[in-house]
């Protein structure tokens, strides 16, 4: 069996990254491991999400592509929205089930699809 432990988004706005994934549920708080770099933590679904800052000469992560199951698709939506997210896909009837996809404000894709 394999499970996913660990993502990390490298952000030029992290707090504001983290306030748009705060948007659809997550809850952060700051950690620092080390002498490395302050950055936002959350659990989801027993997973660490992590945004950290990008560094100057570091690889960024903005064609990474997300996706998460959420409660209500629409209110999903609308928060991300309305935290700076733009609606790329509108919300529809897909094989995988009623889904959209947002773009984070670092240009992150996310596809969000409602809990059956």
């Amino acid at each position: 069996m394999i499970s996913i432990n660990l993502v990390v988004l490298r952000a030029s706005e992290p707090d504001r990254l983290a306030r748009f994934y705060g948007s659809l549920g997550m809850r952060f708080h700051k950690e620092r491991h080390g002498s490395g770099p302050e950055h936002h933590a959350c659990d989801v679904g027993g997973s660490v999400f992590e945004i950290y800052p990008l560094q100057q000469g570091a690889g960024g992560t903005r064609d990474t592509r997300l996706g998460f199951v959420v409660e209500s698709l629409s209110d999903a939506v609308q928060a991300a929205v309305s935290a700076d997210g733009i609606l790329l896909s509108p919300p529809k009837m897909t094989s995988w089930g009623r889904r959209a996809v947002v773009q984070d404000p670092e240009g992150h894709k996310v596809e969000l699809t409602e809990a059956a």
